[in-house]
């Protein structure tokens, strides 16, 4: 192990890790707010309302993540309508491709545990909130959504985690994240061992410290049935 190699690209590596964090970061509290009308329509008792977000659901959920990001990054070139359109400054870039599709990917997921969130709060709770005169969309807001949060957080957190390990295949578009940036100083070194043994403890230390801070957030949000509250 060539310690002298991975202290010289520490520097690099560590940008790479900051991209990292920045596009993980923006897909998944993009993916929370897109989440949350998906998540609330899935749990509605009409068939018709559900059957928009199920399909986006199904469609997201059921294809790889890289495949997603190839039909963005290279599909929608394709099309002379978008190329023309106000939105190609964007859609070019590699960057805000990986962002919208990892937005679009994760709010799958985030739907589906706010979901099951939605229709985990004990009925009881729900009929009190009636019973107070309280509309649906004040049950929703009040009552439903801030108690769905508190039993879906732990899903949440298990899928920051695996947007962060997803966020590797950004490098397959040419974004110098974390491992693109490895990539990168291999081909210069040829050393992966050591570059790819340093970016995997760059990966350990992010998830680390994301699990630390869901754990403090689980605590602090923690429902005290002595309390009953």
């Amino acid at each position: 192990m060539n310690w002298e190699v991975i202290i010289k690209w520490l520097p690099r590596l560590a940008e790479g890790a900051m991209l990292t964090l920045e596009l993980v970061g923006i897909a998944v509290i993009a993916g929370l707010i897109l989440a949350i009308p998906l998540g609330i329509a899935r749990s509605s008792k009409h068939w018709y309302v559900r059957a928009v977000p199920y399909g986006y659901i199904f469609f997201f959920r059921g294809t790889p993540l890289l495949v997603q990001l190839f039909l963005v990054y290279y599909g929608l070139a394709q099309f002379d309508a978008v190329r023309q359109g106000p939105l190609w400054p964007y859609l070019r870039d590699a960057y805000w491709c990986a962002i919208l599709t990892m937005t679009l990917h994760t709010a799958a997921y985030i739907a589906e545990i706010l979901r099951g969130a939605i229709q985990a709060v004990p009925p009881g709770e729900v009929e009190a909130a009636r019973a107070l005169g309280m509309s649906r969309w004040q049950t929703m807001l009040y009552i439903i959504l801030p108690r769905a949060a508190r039993i879906g957080l732990p899903a949440y957190s298990n899928e920051v985690i695996l947007m962060l390990k997803a966020s590797a295949l950004a490098s397959t578009v040419t974004l110098l994240e974390l491992t693109g940036m490895a990539r990168t100083i291999i081909a210069r070194t040829y050393l992966p061992v050591e570059i790819f043994f340093a970016a995997g403890l760059f990966y350990l230390g992010i998830a680390y410290v994301l699990v630390r801070g869901f754990k403090l957030l689980e605590r602090w949000l923690r429902v005290d049935a002595c309390q009953g509250r």
